[in-house]
């Protein structure tokens, strides 16, 4: 990969980073929207954001990017100058904007070019929040006049920079480098026009050939602008490694008009010239009465960061995966020894175990990505299916620095979608109805994710009318989902719309009608070992609730005996083991049980009668219970033969290797080489409580 092509990459990558910045500006001043001014921190943060994409895509020629940015940032600037207000109506356009030049640039990555019409049209729409006056533009031809430049005696440009504007003489002297990697000078200095009034001049090299496309040079430039030396900086980061740089306060000028809404960064930049002095500049002598005390904000902590290609953290975490299978088979080799074990050799043992773990969290933490960009993706679902649905929608979201794997981040884009699409489209009623209902017109919807008991909760709130279950039950007995005489109880009612084909929509829209919607959500948070819960409420609301494992690559797993064979069984899914007394145990027909735990009479399954395994090592009576808990509160009690340990397993995908096995969602390699299979217990309750009516075998597992 060339030079060009690794910085092209790094630029797509900053452009994430600096999208995430500008939508959480817009998140910021949505909450605060009001006809004023907003916050300046914030939306300096979005300008410097889509500052520096321009900057970046005018040096690789993406005209288009860089036209809208700049358009955008036009926008931004009045903003921070106070001329803008933000309002209920502008919002909106700054959310789509923002949505916009996430598309430029995402066809740009691709290669893409933009259709010209929609560029103009969201140009346009942007700018038509602007408050400054149309520039005419000037009749006839456009003549250039050159006008020869005279230099000061200390080499600067003299800068007609009108009343208490401070001049910054800049030195810039590019390499070959710069040039190779696409950056021109002038694109450069466009930029720099933007902070103020600006005058260059270039020095060029005489012993240089005269068909040179890019001889040596140097550009003497004098800007008089009110905006900081940091400012200035920030239009040369991109070429500033390929070029010799210098940038000055010239003497004489420290009464600095600042810009209201910029005041912070100047006062701050003014009390570094103080302190370093590289120019000699002093303060006046000027009472503390007039110039009041400047109040620096201390720099928000930095954290470093190294980009590094996913597909080597993958192969680090299949090789941690590895030291753990070898570790265990450590372990197994000195528990059979027939032979005395040196304590030693067990102590150290231990420190290898613990010194694995350890290892392997870190290893996991890398691979770990906070929710925060999906989050902000989802949010521009929610606008958009609002804007199609005719809605007022607001948006609010919790716990985006919840941090999870990344591919189940990626896995998670769908599901979302379709939960917040049918919030949006189901959910949320139309403006009158909610009036009617006493609520405020806006509907609103809340996406939230935290960490709770080793797993990572992510819930999707509406306040709408809440699952109308009379009518989700008449849809499914008029598709023939359920039989008519069926009697269900309300969390049944509400599980149907994750039924294959379901629908309550009366006719096709580019919302819903399909039925394939939550079908989606149900099957894919399954592969991914989570489940999913709905709570509704008739009038207040919904709440679809997704669990899921912290990864996809280990787990703390129980290794238990059933029938003569090897099993594992996630601990995070067992809320208590118990060894019953057989007064516990309750015959309830020919051959099912069910245990008292406490108040309650929790059905047993038989995981030996599940999987097929007829060879039980112990009488009935004998079993070790596992108390478990279904999407629905439902508790079941796994019955097992034997618990043979505890221990971190290495999840090895059989449906990407072999193919869906009933029951199981994986398998793991044991410390003797033993292949012991996964239990899925949110298939095994599930097909419990649902039993397929159409297999013999089936039938007698689950009796």
């Amino acid at each position: 990969m060339s030079s060009l092509t690794e910085l092209r990459a790094i630029f797509f990558q900053e452009c994430e980073e600096q999208l995430e910045d500008l939508t959480d500006g817009l998140n910021a001043i949505e909450a605060e929207v009001e006809e004023t001014s907003p916050d300046p921190d914030q939306v300096n943060s979005m300008f410097r954001a889509v500052h520096s994409i321009k900057g970046g895509a005018a040096s690789f020629s993406l005209d288009a990017i860089a036209q809208f940015a700049h358009a955008y940032e036009t926008i931004l600037d009045e903003l921070r100058g106070g001329q803008l207000l933000t309002t209920s109506d502008s919002i909106p356009v700054l959310y789509r904007a923002a949505d916009y030049l996430a598309d430029l640039i995402s066809l740009a990555a691709a290669g893409f070019e933009p259709d010209p019409d929609r560029l103009a049209l969201q140009t346009s729409e942007i700018m038509s929040l602007s408050q400054a006056e149309p520039v005419a533009e000037p009749e006839g031809d456009f003549l250039a006049d050159f006008v020869p430049l005279a230099l000061d005696d200390d080499g600067a440009l003299p800068v007609d920079n009108g009343p208490e504007l401070p001049v910054f003489n800049i030195s810039f002297t590019p390499t070959a480098a710069l040039y190779a990697n696409g950056h021109e000078p002038v694109q450069l200095f466009r930029e720099l026009e933007t902070l103020g009034r600006l005058k260059v001049d270039v020095e060029l090299d005489e012993q240089a050939p005269w068909d040179d496309p890019h001889p040596a040079a140097t550009w003497r430039l004098s800007l008089a602008s009110d905006r900081s030396e940091s400012d200035i900086r920030e239009i040369f980061e991109f070429a500033e490694p390929h070029a010799q740089l210098q940038v000055s306060l010239s003497d004489g000028t420290v009464d600095v008009p600042q810009h209201p809404m910029a005041q912070t960064d100047n006062a701050a930049n003014v009390q570094e010239v103080e302190v370093d002095d590289p120019a000699g500049i002093t303060e006046p002598d000027t009472p503390d009465s007039v110039l009041p005390e400047p109040t620096i904000k201390p720099p928000a902590p930095h954290k470093s960061t190294v980009r590094v290609d996913l597909g080597q953290v993958d192969e680090l975490i299949n090789l941690v995966g590895e030291l753990v299978i070898t570790q265990s088979v450590m372990t197994q080799s000195l528990l059979e020894h027939s032979g005395p074990v040196s304590r030693n050799v067990m102590a150290t043992l231990d420190d290898f175990k613990s010194l694995t773990r350890i290892i392997q969290e870190g290893i996991m933490a890398i691979r770990a990505q906070s929710v925060k960009p999906l989050f902000q993706r989802m949010a521009r679902i929610v606008r958009e299916t609002a804007q199609m649905a005719g809605k007022e929608v607001r948006f609010t979201s919790e716990g985006e620095d919840t941090e999870v794997d990344r591919i189940m981040i990626e896995r998670l884009v769908d599901p979302l979608t379709h939960i917040l699409r049918n919030a949006v489209d189901h959910g949320v009623e139309m403006g009158p109805d909610r009036l009617q209902a006493g609520k405020e017109e806006a509907g609103c919807i809340r996406l939230s994710a935290a960490h709770r008991s080793g797993r990572v909760v992510i819930e999707v709130s509406d306040d709408g009318a809440g699952v109308k279950r009379d009518k989700v039950l008449a849809s499914a007995i008029a598709k023939g989902l359920i039989q008519a005489t069926a009697q269900l109880s309300e969390g049944e009612i509400d599980r149907l719309l994750f039924m294959p084909g379901f629908s309550t929509a009366d006719v096709v829209t580019n919302l819903s009608g399909r039925g394939v919607g939550m079908d989606v959500v149900n099957s894919e948070i399954r592969r991914l070992g989570g489940r999913v819960s709905i709570i509704s409420s008739p009038g207040e609301g919904t709440t679809i609730s997704i669990s899921l494992p912290l990864t996809l690559a280990v787990l703390d797993g129980m290794i238990v005996d059933v029938g003569g064979e090897t099993l594992v069984v996630p601990i995070s899914a067992i809320l208590e083991t118990i060894r019953p007394d057989p007064s516990q145990i309750h015959q309830i027909g020919p051959s099912s049980r069910m245990v008292a735990v406490r108040d309650m009479m929790v059905p047993i399954i038989e995981l030996g009668q599940v999987f097929g395994y007829e060879n039980s090592s112990c009488r009935r009576d004998e079993h070790i219970l596992f108390i478990v808990e279904d999407e629905n509160g439902t508790m079941f009690a796994l019955a097992v033969d034997q618990i043979r340990d505890q221990r971190q397993v290495v999840i090895k995908s059989l449906e990407s290797n072999y193919g869906h096995v009933p029951f199981v969602a994986a398998a793991t390699i044991l410390g003797d080489g033993q292949i012991a299979l996964i239990v899925d217990l949110d298939e095994v309750t599930h097909r419990i409580s649902n039993p397929p009516p159409t297999s013999v075998k089936h039938k007698r597992a689950y009796a």
